[in-house]
């Protein structure tokens, strides 16, 4: 954080994304369930630091699809009190009104639309049957009532089009991607055979440029194991190209353009 804020002080460098009195989601992925899940320590960690900051416990909100994936993914749901909060999309419901950009409508979440001022995003890299992969982009897909409809063709363009939502673009302001564990096959189910320890953290103001590089560090594993690329195995995932176009402008894909820093904790 302090090498993505460019300052020494971490209270300021978290306060270049939150401020005392907001509240703030963590949206986190738990569909696979322990083992290829947000972790906890990583969460808990997010959460010391955002009080630190200013934030008080009770406006700190973990969220996901579904309070069973929470509760697969090691978390404790808790709606309501001084603590932290944690629920899924069906307990806080979705919107009336669809929300609509390009090729998708949706219902979106009210944990995101009504509860969040602002919103952490903390996905996990791995590889996807689908799309290809999945990482800062697809995450959002458990902010909408529908995903389901929307992994036709690797999830292009339907993957940025989701993040092209008012709400989404307007809060979602920090991707820290968990790659301690990453899965390089057989997502995204967790499947211990096919994963490595890099032991890492992805962190980045820009869900492109992260999902990009991640992208990379899933090919090159692959390329170790003597596997195909994505592409060659027709689920490339282009949605990270569409991310970038002039439409959609989320963010960068040019690795010219993307600044990589590596920090040894």
């Amino acid at each position: 954080m302090l090498a993505l804020s460019d300052t020494d002080k971490s209270v300021e460098a978290w306060q270049q994304f939150v401020k005392p009195g907001q509240v703030v989601g963590l949206k986190v992925n738990c569909l696979a369930g322990r083992g290829m899940s947000t972790s906890s320590a990583l969460v808990e960690a997010v959460s010391e630091r955002l009080q630190e900051a200013g934030i008080s416990k009770e406006n700190i909100i973990i969220w996901d699809r579904l309070n069973s994936d929470l509760e697969r993914g090691g978390f404790r749901l808790s709606e309501k009190g001084s603590q932290v909060r944690c629920f899924g999309n069906d307990s806080s419901g979705f919107e009336q009104d669809l929300m609509t950009h390009g090729q998708v409508g949706s219902l979106v979440s009210r944990t995101l639309t009504r509860l969040c001022d602002v919103v952490i995003n903390l996905p996990l890299l791995k590889d996807h049957g689908i799309t290809g992969m999945t990482g800062a982009l697809k995450n959002l897909f458990g902010a909408i009532h529908n995903p389901n409809k929307y992994h036709l063709n690797v999830g292009d363009p339907y993957i940025p089009d989701v993040w092209m939502l008012e709400p989404v673009r307007a809060k979602v302001r920090l991707n820290i991607c968990e790659a301690i564990t990453v899965q390089y096959h057989g997502g995204p189910s967790f499947m211990p055979g096919w994963t490595w320890d890099f032991d890492g953290l992805l962190v980045s103001k820009d869900p492109v440029a992260l999902d990009y590089f991640g992208w990379q560090l899933i090919e090159r594993k692959r390329r170790e194991e003597g596997m195909q690329t994505l592409e060659n195995e027709g689920r490339k995932p282009s949605y990270i190209e569409t991310a970038a176009d002039r439409e959609h402008g989320i963010g960068n894909c040019n690795p010219d353009r993307i600044q990589l820093v590596e920090v040894n904790g």
